[in-house]
């Protein structure tokens, strides 16, 4: 359980609490987390800060007449890496908040979002096989936060972990004691067996070992 309350009625703090979740659960179980769309970001970001410092350095020790070429092509650079940078958030990197890769090879991608005044939190989760490995699967959900925060506002792990191993085999695979799933959830996605399972045996050794 998180030792931070927020309010329930803050819509932008339960995602960003949930959200900030997601790279914790991941890379517990030994997911390699990528950052390549936040670095793509910063760096546009930082380059058109500079131009923008640059521009006023010249025009302050040189004075306009003698940089006003330099001048004029530098706003025509912070144009250009403003516009990639607008076009780099709104598409690629969009509502993205972890790209990362399983143990097994596979990539995982999850992106989050809500609508004003529901408070329901939107996963769009793509997995994406190994090279050859045929074609990435994609995986929606649609909770409401009331699942994962108590009554007064602090974030309870176990069923937030629970509904994203229970939604995405690769990720029950990896915690197959967080599975928890319907006979209907199983028919919707068959590798989740594999998990449950996986479970089942470890307990069972485990418990074999115990009585020995």
């Amino acid at each position: 359980m998180a030792t931070e309350k927020i309010s329930l009625y803050n819509l932008a703090d339960l995602k960003n609490t949930s959200d900030d979740a997601i790279p914790n659960y991941l890379n517990s179980l030994k997911f390699k987390q990528t950052h390549f769309l936040q670095d793509v970001r910063l760096a546009l970001g930082y380059s058109a800060f500079t131009i923008a410092a640059l521009c006023f350095l010249w025009d302050y020790k040189l004075g306009w007449d003698s940089t006003k070429h330099f001048t004029a092509a530098a706003v025509v650079i912070y144009m250009i890496l403003n516009a990639a940078l607008t076009y780099w958030m709104s598409y690629k990197e969009k509502n993205v908040i972890y790209e990362g890769t399983a143990p097994s090879g596979e990539k995982i991608i999850i992106s989050t979002s809500t609508k004003k005044n529901v408070p329901t939190y939107n996963l769009a989760i793509t997995v994406e096989p190994k090279k050859g490995g045929g074609k990435a699967q994609t995986y929606s959900l649609a909770k409401e936060f009331a699942g994962w925060f108590d009554e007064v506002g602090f974030f309870v792990a176990a069923p937030f972990q629970e509904m994203l191993a229970s939604a995405v085999p690769l990720i029950g695979k990896q915690d197959p004691k967080r599975v928890k799933v319907s006979q209907e959830t199983l028919d919707a996605n068959p590798g989740l067996l594999d998990a449950v399972l996986a479970a089942s045996g470890t307990d069972s050794k485990g418990s074999a070992k115990q009585r020995k």
